[in-house]
C-alpha cells in the first residue's frame, strides 16, 4: 500500500502542532512555577543569530498551512506574526490546526507532480509537489518545531522526547 500525500502530509502537521502546543502549554505551566514572565520563553533563543521561540513557532505554523494551501490549490491564511505571548502563539497554532483540519486528502492526492513555486532569498524555486513536501516543507517544518523544543528544554522546561514525539 502507498503513502498519500494526504497522509504524508496533513495528519503529520497536526500531530506534531498538538504536540508542539502540549510543550508550549508546559513551558507555561514552567514560567507559572517557577513565577517568572513566560515572555522570557517566548523571546529567548539559541544562539544570538538564531530566531527567538516566538518566531520558530510562526515558520513553523507557516510552513504547514503554506504547503496544504499550495497543494491544494487555495489561498493560503494570513496570520499576521505579532505574537508575543504564549496564549498568542497557542491561538496560533490551533488556527493552523483548524485550517489543516478543512483541507481533505481529495485536495491534497494526485499532487505528487503539481509544480509549486516559490520565492526564496530573492529568487524563484520550483519543486514538483512531492519534492516539496518531502525535501523541502517537512525538514523546514521540523527544524523549526525541534528548535522550539530545544528552546524549552535549555530553559528549564521538563520536557524530553516523549513529549515531542506525543502519545502514538
Amino acid at each position: 500500500m502507498s503513502l498519500s500525500m494526504y497522509q504524508a502530509s496533513i495528519p503529520v502537521f497536526i500531530r506534531m502542532l498538538g504536540n508542539l502546543s502540549a510543550i508550549l502549554d508546559k513551558g507555561a505551566k514552567h514560567a507559572e512555577a517557577k513565577q517568572f514572565d513566560s515572555s522570557v520563553l517566548v523571546n529567548s533563543r539559541l544562539a544570538p543569530d538564531m530566531f527567538p521561540l516566538a518566531r520558530q513557532i510562526q515558520i513553523a505554523t507557516d510552513g504547514a498551512k503554506g504547503c496544504a494551501a499550495r497543494l491544494a490549490g487555495i489561498d493560503i491564511p494570513v496570520f499576521e506574526d505579532t505574537e508575543t505571548t504564549i496564549d498568542e502563539l497557542q491561538a496560533r497554532i490551533a488556527k493552523t490546526v483548524a485550517f489543516l483540519q478543512s483541507v481533505s486528502a481529495a485536495q491534497i492526492d494526485g499532487t505528487e507532480e503539481k509544480l509549486v513555486t516559490l520565492k526564496l532569498r530573492g529568487r524563484e524555486a520550483q519543486f514538483a509537489g512531492q519534492a516539496y513536501l518531502l525535501n523541502f516543507v517537512l525538514p523546514n517544518f521540523y527544524f523549526h518545531v525541534t528548535t522550539t523544543y530545544a528552546i524549552l528544554r535549555h530553559n528549564g522546561v521538563e520536557i524530553g522526547k516523549p513529549d515531542y514525539l506525543g502519545s502514538y
